[in-house]
């Protein structure tokens, strides 16, 4: 597909959700090597909903954490189509700590409509969960990128984008709730969603354009193999100059960076 650059801002949704578009584990192959998946929060079981592991980032060491939707109707009912529960949220901690202990940096791929709504992840601390990644991510002594690939989806996303350095695919959508659920609650009809999409801002555009986001990473949706390596390179620097970051400058930026969105000028 050529790209386009008067989309709307549901016609980008579209484009976040397309089935052709990468899931995270193609994103993983795409940009890294040598992954080794690793499993289980160690308190209750495994989210396949959840992929993460231990790869290389151009010869670095990073670990990598991604939400997996799937690819066919098989993984999409195993992968529950990205929606995390719980405990696929303590075993992305799990590994963010790991990766503190030694010296990793983190890069999480991000591509959710929201963290999983169920009895049973409400039951098991799915809100709880949520916010001790928003706060392990905050605090954690090394470097961190995350990068917007598809949907970022409510407190689903902020799980695993609360990081030094959050990039957004084109084609992406980052939002604290789907346009279709904001047209319902605010119109109380569904079919608003377009003109709820244009409301929410959602666009990486829009987005960077109010600090939210620090890049946007332009798409070739006709060759994902030319835009992996731009991203791929462009992610290597990236994580290459972050780690020349001591740790005290590393979390006084950090802090800065979030305790000042909104401020300054921003136009909210």
């Amino acid at each position: 597909m050529a790209e386009r650059k008067d989309l709307t801002a549901y016609e980008r949704v579209l484009l976040a959700r397309d089935k052709d578009r990468p899931t995270g584990m193609k994103f993983i192959d795409g940009l890294f090597t040598d992954f080794v998946e690793l499993h289980g929060d160690r308190r209750y079981g495994d989210d396949p909903a959840v992929v993460g592991g231990i790869a290389r980032l151009a010869g670095r060491p990073v670990t990598v954490i991604c939400i997996e939707k799937g690819s066919d109707v098989r993984e999409h009912i195993k992968r529950n189509f990205g929606m995390a529960h719980p405990e696929g949220y303590r075993k992305s901690l799990r590994l963010m700590r790991q990766a503190e202990k030694f010296g990793r940096p983190v890069i999480c791929l991000v591509d959710t409509s929201g963290a999983y709504c169920g009895m049973g992840a409400e039951e098991r601390g799915q809100g709880q969960a949520i916010a001790e990644n928003i706060i392990g991510m905050l605090s954690l002594r090394t470097p961190t990128v995350s990068i917007i690939t598809g949907e970022g989806g409510s407190g689903g996303a902020l799980a695993l984008a609360c990081a030094d350095r959050v990039w957004m695919l084109e084609n992406a959508a980052y939002s604290v709730i789907t346009p279709e659920g904001c047209a319902s609650i605010l119109w109380k009809d569904a079919e608003k969603k377009a003109e709820a999409a244009e409301a929410l801002g959602l666009t990486a555009e829009k987005l960077a354009e109010l600090g939210i986001v620090d890049r946007v990473i332009p798409e070739q949706s006709d060759d994902w193999d030319m835009t992996m390596s731009a991203l791929r390179d462009a992610l290597a620097g990236e994580v290459s100059k972050l780690c020349e970051y001591d740790e005290e400058r590393l979390l006084a930026e950090r802090y800065y960076k979030y305790r000042n969105m909104g401020v300054n000028g921003q136009d909210w």
